[in-house]
């Protein structure tokens, strides 16, 4: 009899109850049936570990911890301690919002080779409540880190299923501090160490767009997760300059560009945090000597404070 390799989903949980039944239930929907599904709990204040232990007590392979309340807050600390809870030789890191579709896990296994340290499979990101396609993401570049490093292709935190030994040899996992990007970072991280990955061109995970997703808290300038941003773009800046691997101007544009959003967006909404990402962007546009970016920001920024007007000078 053919024996199979364990698969350990590592899923985070906050106040996740009206979506993670869904999710839970792809997983027990698997034609490859030798896992384990390690959630954790951030402290929810909801339903969801009511939710999660009835799953618990159906099927012995879905297991449930809570965050030590010692640990920080946050879904990469979960993720961390689910690591250290599971036994899966594949990992598979997992949202409570996330979908499988039934043959993911027979499909990602199947594409391994003796050699690969990933298989990385496409997302399909659907409205949440129609549950209708919106697109696919690009996994695949001759550039690889540097299209990552400024958005044009992700693998988003579930895409790759990554083999234990590989992650078990990396001095760091998730970063902590991180919460916004956190896919991004540790991806990134991930693909600095050159891992042998293997493809698969087609979804077979669902990646669900509703009103919670941290897209939308970007949107709505929220603070904490903009802070967040900056810090993980700030921290690649850095480790690209040692370890060589894109190339930093191109980066710097995009981080410009970046922070010229977040303060675009803060003037027109006449959000508090205005004049602090006033002063970021022209940080950023004094590293590139980019002259003329600074003088289009403070005329752009004076006329429309005055006449609420020429918001093109700022783009």
């Amino acid at each position: 009899m053919e024996i199979k390799q364990l698969i350990s989903i590592i899923i985070p949980t906050y106040n996740r109850a009206h979506l993670i039944t869904q999710t839970l239930d792809s997983i027990l929907a698997q034609t490859y049936t030798n896992w384990e599904c390690i959630i954790v709990d951030d402290g929810s204040t909801d339903n969801t570990e009511e939710i999660v232990k009835t799953y618990c007590a159906k099927d012995s392979r879905f297991k449930f911890f809570k965050r030590p309340e010692d640990l920080l807050k946050g879904p990469n600390t979960c993720r961390n301690y689910g690591f250290e809870k599971s036994k899966g030789e594949f990992i598979q890191w997992f949202d409570s919002d996330d979908l499988y579709f039934p043959h993911a896990m027979e499909t990602y296994i199947k594409a391994y080779e003796s050699d690969s340290d990933a298989v990385v499979a496409k997302i399909e990101r659907v409205d949440n409540l129609t549950l209708s396609k919106i697109n696919e993401n690009k996994t695949q570049s001759n550039n690889l880190i540097e299209d990552y490093l400024i958005g044009n292709i992700t693998f988003y935190v579930c895409g790759p299923l990554w083999r234990r030994s590989f992650l078990s040899k990396q001095n760091q996992l998730f970063d902590e501090k991180i919460k916004n990007l956190d896919d991004w970072d540790f991806n990134l991280q991930m693909l600095y160490q050159n891992p042998n990955i293997e493809y698969i061109n087609s979804p077979l995970i669902q990646y669900r767009i509703h009103s919670e997703s941290l897209a939308h808290e970007i949107c709505k300038l929220n603070y904490n997760e903009i802070q967040s941003e900056l810090y993980a773009r700030e921290k690649h800046l850095k480790l690209i300059t040692h370890n060589k691997k894109a190339n930093q101007k191109i980066f710097k544009v995009f981080v410009r560009d970046r922070c010229k959003y977040f303060f675009r967006e803060a003037l027109v909404k006449n959000d508090p945090k205005r004049f602090y990402y006033l002063k970021i962007l022209l940080k950023k546009q004094v590293v590139l000597n980019d002259y003329t970016g600074i003088i289009k920001t403070l005329f752009g920024f004076t006329f429309f404070s005055i006449f609420r007007k020429g918001y093109k000078f700022l783009k």
